[in-house]
Formats: structure tokens, sequence, C-alpha cells
């Protein structure tokens, strides 16, 4: 082929019309000139001049570019050009070989189906930042030509490789990065959770992918004494190490605000002044609950986050939208509780947004997708959790973080049953009471085939908290016992407010000592507000393991 036939339209080259040379002098004037042209040289100094681009041979122009050519031509890929700097990174190239043999570092790169593409189409297509057998990464660019009906390919290779081992350092540093806040957020997580005594509970966890920061999605479960057990679950808004710090931090504020046993709303309440605290640009949803096994009911609040699913017994699945108040962090705000029944039997889903928000579509037909799942699966709280993962369609590349926290109150029958019994006695009149309560404390452990020493324990108990309420507090009164397969629970509730606690008594003093006492010969004992006012008091003994 005649390469001086072709036009230098290399990628990117500018035709510069002004580089050419118009100043030749012609044969016939030549001696008009006065000065020889040995004078001439000595007169003057100005560069002899430069050949236009359109004026040099193409072989000359494509041999003193820096970028790597090659032409293949046919539509085996004959070699029919290769220039210096093709040559200077790959080696000598036969002319006139198959490109497929005489190239293989081509064939490495997957280059050859592309260029059947271009022979095809007529059409011009890029391969970006590849690395070839040297080590060096370039960007080709094959362009459809023709010669006498010939057609060809010319190959041209940029180097990129500082480009390239540029943006690898960054996804480096990116996934550096994301590791230490995958790291860090896995370290705020509960490593094991918390198991009550009267719920299963399983929670899952999933990162975004890897082209996402992480972000601050949390969950917990607390055992709150009594019986009683708190839930929460939360998502911090952003993405990164900031985002799960501020998520570490919400976290353990609310292990501390649970062990006041305060209300739901109170809590989120005080959720909402710490959080514009950490960070007034910072916002965060969370859903806390709270579950009695005496109530049969899961009581909550939710600051801006997504509804709590109940499946019942039956496969019926509750929605529990409302209340709902504002984010945390936005302030101006007086949460409120509500709740959502939760008998044995029945299954409950807290998630985050991850779990159901998609792109294009709208987030209630997520939730309804989600509640489709819930009713369908069956087994363990785990089992559940990964069931309804998957029916989301979380991979590892999912773009947002997941975590959901499942929670069964599970329906016991036979002998598992007899492990967990209760009893309530309304305590009326004045001082003969205490004794009522001191029989009745008797007979249910007795009852219930408890041994001496812990029989005698809870009726003390039992009798040092009701001897308590007689003398502080108001009517209605009544005295509660419960057990389970871990522990005897005692509390007495009544109508004053005020919370007991615990002091020390003087040697004259003839009152004073009753709490002093259960705290001493209990495992554990607290009280709380009741939601109706006044209060509960109450303590538990751990039973011995079979």
């Amino acid at each position: 082929m005649n390469f001086t036939r072709w036009s230098a339209r290399l990628p990117g080259t500018q035709r510069r019309a002004l580089a050419r040379t118009d100043t030749t002098v012609s044969p016939d004037r030549r001696g008009e000139s006065a000065v020889p042209a040995a004078r001439v040289e000595q007169l003057t100094d100005e560069a002899p001049p430069v050949p236009a681009v359109d004026d040099l041979p193409v072989r000359d122009v494509l041999d003193r570019v820096p970028a790597l050519v090659a032409l293949v031509h046919g539509p085996d890929h004959r070699i029919a050009y290769v220039n210096d700097a093709f040559t200077a990174a790959f080696g000598v190239r036969p002319l006139g070989e198959r490109a497929r043999e005489a190239l293989p570092e081509v064939a490495e790169l997957g280059l050859f189906p592309l260029l059947d593409q271009v022979q095809r189409s007529g059409r011009p297509r890029t391969l970006k930042s590849r690395k070839a057998p040297d080590g060096r990464s370039y960007t080709f660019t094959c362009t459809p030509v023709t010669e006498g009906g010939d057609s060809g390919v010319l190959v041209f290779a940029t180097d990129v490789t500082d480009h390239a081992e540029a943006a690898e350092r960054l996804r480096a540093s990116e996934r550096r990065q994301r590791e230490t806040a995958v790291t860090l957020q896995r370290s705020l997580l509960p490593q094991e959770l918390e198991e009550p005594d009267d719920l299963r509970v399983a929670a899952t966890y999933h990162p975004g992918g890897t082209e996402a920061a992480v972000g601050g999605d949390w969950y917990d479960v607390i055992t709150l004494g009594g019986g009683r057990t708190a839930l929460v679950i939360g998502d911090v808004m952003g993405r990164g190490v900031r985002a799960a710090a501020v998520m570490g931090q919400l976290r353990t504020a609310v292990r501390a605000y649970a062990r006041l046993d305060l209300p739901p709303h109170e809590v989120l309440q005080l959720l909402d002044g710490l959080a514009m605290e950490i960070d007034a640009n910072q916002i965060a949803t969370c859903v806390y609950a709270v579950h009695d096994p005496n109530e049969g009911r899961l009581v909550y609040a939710s600051a801006g986050h997504l509804p709590i699913l109940v499946r019942d017994e039956s496969g019926t699945v509750h929605r529990a939208d409302e209340p709902n108040g504002p984010p945390l962090g936005t302030g101006g705000w007086v949460h409120a509780s509500g709740s959502v029944p939760l008998a044995p039997g029945s299954t409950a889903v807290l998630y985050t947004d991850g779990l159901v928000e998609r792109r294009n579509e709208d987030l209630d037909e997520g939730i309804a997708a989600l509640a489709r799942a819930l009713a369908g699966a069956r087994g363990t709280p785990q089992v559940i959790c990964d069931r309804l993962v998957r029916a989301a369609g979380v991979t590892a590349d999912h773009d947002d973080d997941v975590a959901v926290l499942v929670l069964q109150h599970p329906a016991r029958t036979g002998p598992e049953n007899d492990l967990f019994r209760n009893a309530a006695l309304e305590l009326l009149g004045g001082v003969e009471a205490a004794p009522r309560a001191r029989a009745f404390a008797s007979g249910v452990l007795t009852s219930w085939r408890f041994p001496t020493d812990l029989h005698d324990l809870g009726v003390l108990a039992a009798s040092e908290l009701v001897a308590n309420s007689l003398q502080h507090g108001t009517p209605p009164m009544r005295l509660r016992l419960r057990r389970t397969d871990r522990r005897l629970i005692i509390e007495v509730t009544d109508g004053d407010d005020h919370l007991p606690r615990r002091r020390r008594a003087e040697p004259a003093d003839e009152s004073g000592r009753g709490i002093a006492i259960v705290a001493t010969i209990a495992s554990h004992w607290g009280s709380r507000r009741t939601p109706g006012g006044g209060k509960a008091v109450w303590c538990e003994f751990i039973l011995p393991r079979p």
C-alpha cells in the first residue's frame, strides 16, 4: 500500500494550513536575485522552512508520534505497518503476517473482536485503559480505513499508565476508607444479641456494595429487667466514617436511656436533643420499642423511621404506621408512643430503608412487598431474616446498607409452657394486705416447686415490696409473680409515681430498710413509672440451671 497517498488524519491531530510554505523561488527568477545563496544564509537568521504535515509522508508522521500505531488490513487482519513506538514497546513485527499470530500482545488484550466489529460497522471504537504485557496501560482507538477497495483498521494506542495508576491509588484509598468504615460499623453493632426470656430474636446487617461507602444503620436488643425488653433500629443519614461514628454515639446513648426505663417517646425525645448536639446537620431515623410479656403488646415510638410489620398467629400482617414524628436532630417536636399487639405466635420485623427502597419504585410498594414476604416466611427468626433479605433482592453489590431485626413471641405448649407461669393478686384493704400477700406468694412458689431457699427469698422479697407500697404508695395496688425458664420476677404496682431509691438507714431508724433488703437478696431490682400514672417496683432471682 502507498502510505504517501494517505492523509495524516490521526485522532486529535489538527491540520495546520498556515504551516504550508508558499515562499519557494521559481527557477526563472533566480537570476533576479542580487545576493548569492551563500550570502543569503549569512544575512538571515531565519530557520529553513518546515514542511507542512500534508507534505510529509504518512510513515514519517506516524514514526514520530509517541503513541503506538499499527495498521492491519483484510479479514484476517494482516500487518501492514507498525510505527517505531510500537516496535520499541513490543519488538519488531513482520509485515504481511496474520496479526493473531504476529501480535500476541493484542490477542491478550482481547482486541481482535473489536477489530472485527470496526470492520463490519465501519465505525471507530475505543477500548479504555487496558494493561498490556509490558506492564503499561493503554487506551486503544480503532479506526476503519479504506484504500483501493481494501479495508483495514488503524490501531492507535495512547499510554495512560500514569492515569491508570492514579485511578488505582484512588480506588485503593477508597477501599481502605470503606474497610475502615465497615470495621467501625461492625464493631459498634452488638457482637451478640441479648436473649430475652420471652422473645426469640435475630438480626442481620449487610453493608452497601464495594462502590458505596458504608452507612449508619444500627440495631440493638436491651433487656430492661422485670421481663421487659427494648428493641431499637435506626439509620444515620450519610455515609462513611462520620455516619458510623454518629451511629455509635446514638446507640450508646440509647442503651444509657434504656436503663432509665423510660417510655419510648421520652427516649426519642432525649435522643433528639443529643443528635442536635452531636451534629446539627446530621439527622437520623429511629424506632424504639418495648415488649412487656404481661401486656402482650409492643409499645413503640418512631422518629421518621419505616413502620414496624407484625404478623399475627393467623398469618395476617399488620403495619404500625402511627404515630411517627420527624427524624432525630430536627428538634421542636414532641414524640408520642403507640402500640401494636404482639401475642404468642406473633412475629415482628424492624428494618432500615435499604431493604425496601429501590430506584424508580414507590416506597410503599417496597413495604407492601416486604409484608407479602413476611406473610409467607416461617421458621426461626434467623431463617426469616435470611428469607426477607433474599426476597428483597439484596446481594453483595447492593447499593445501600440493610439492617433487619426480627423478633418472635413463641406460642409455648406442653412441658415448655409449664416453665412460663403468671400469678397476680389485687392488694385490697389496709395492713391486712401484707400477710395476705405473703400467704399468696408462698402458695404460688410452692405450687411452682421452687426449692426451699428460693421459696423463702421470694416470699421475703414480696413481703418487703408490698410493705413499701402500702407505706408510700396509693391504690390501686397489685402483686404479680412471674416465672420463666431462667428467672423468678416479683413486681408490685401502685398509683403513686414517686420512684423509690435505695438509702442507708441509721441504726435508730424504724423503717427505710425494705429496698436495701430486696437489693441484697435479689439478683436485680428496679422501678419505673407506668403509662397510666403510678409506678412498678420489681426484683428478680436467677433460677439455677437444671
